[in-house]
């Protein structure tokens, strides 16, 4: 059985010359990095791309050596692909909406959801649609906590080091989060069950 190999080791592999280094890197971090980056654009090329140019970056940082290794290697790769998510919202770049049956399941002929009522799940989609729109009226702080939290399951020890924050700071953002989503459906009389 092969023993498991540390960033930090993979990373002295590569800056080395060991070029299967970075494949193992980026086989092992892709799901957690390619699936922030959907979250955040709402649209799978343009994870794609982002996803890729994220690595090109991680890449050229290591060859020039300007990556200090401090034990954070993740959270610095996922600083880079938040970064670039940022910078091309900023450059005016327009939001694609996935639409509600792209890369999801035929709710008609699937044969998992048989045992369910078509309403329901119906039902079901436009509760999850409309919470994803109440998400994205957070301004993008709490927006990020959310999602970091709620979508890609990072701890909130993870989600400081990620936004470089405390801890409390990132549990004060997620309680605002809460309140100001609270706060919204209230306002705006929503029912959100299913």
């Amino acid at each position: 059985m092969e023993s498991y190999v540390s960033d930090h080791q993979l990373i002295q592999e590569f800056v080395d010359g060991n070029p299967q280094a970075m494949d193992t890197i980026i086989f092992r971090h892709k799901e957690k990095v390619y699936n922030y980056l959907k979250h955040l654009v709402h649209d799978e090329m343009l994870a794609e791309d982002l996803f890729q140019d994220t690595f090109v970056k991680v890449i050229h940082s290591l060859r020039k050596g300007s990556y200090k290794d401090e034990g954070r290697f993740v959270s610095w790769i996922m600083r880079i692909a938040h970064n670039l998510a940022i910078d091309y919202h900023r450059k005016g770049k327009n939001y694609k909406e996935i639409s509600n049956m792209q890369g999801e399941v035929d709710l008609f002929n699937d044969a998992n959801l048989s045992e369910q009522n078509i309403e329901q799940i119906l039902s079901k989609k436009q509760v999850l649609g409309d919470i994803k729109q109440l998400i994205k009226t957070l301004p993008e702080e709490q927006r990020s906590i959310i999602i970091m939290r709620l979508y890609l399951n990072m701890s909130f020890k993870e989600i400081a080091e990620h936004t470089h924050v405390s801890i409390n700071t990132a549990l004060g953002r997620m309680r605002y989060a809460l309140i100001n989503l609270r706060k919204t459906i209230e306002e705006q009389n929503m029912s959100l069950t299913y």
